[in-house]
């Protein structure tokens, strides 16, 4: 009687499956937050999107043109928040 499932490579196969995915679903979040970011808190999402982004690119994201995206979008966030402070000469910005 054994109490353990054996050790098979599709454990494996699934864990980096999962690793995958995870990979994928930091680079579509990243890529939203960074959209989302232009318009509101930009100042939280900008930074969120890049370090998701670069996570999900250093985990090999199959999804790369997407964290790309969020990349430069969270780049974008931080350009638009220094872009709005200069034209209020505040630190924070609104309409």
């Amino acid at each position: 009687m054994q109490l353990t499932a054996p050790a098979t490579s599709s454990t494996t196969t699934d864990i980096k499956a999962a690793g995958g995915r995870d990979a994928d679903g930091m680079a579509v979040a990243s890529f939203i937050l960074g959209l989302v970011g232009l318009l509101v808190l930009n100042v939280f999402l900008g930074p969120i999107a890049i370090a998701l982004a670069g996570a999900a690119l250093w985990r090999g994201t199959a999804r790369r043109g997407r964290a790309f995206l969020g990349l430069g979008l969270g780049v974008a966030d931080l350009l638009v928040l220094v872009a709005f402070m200069q034209l209020d000469s505040t630190v924070s910005w609104n309409f």
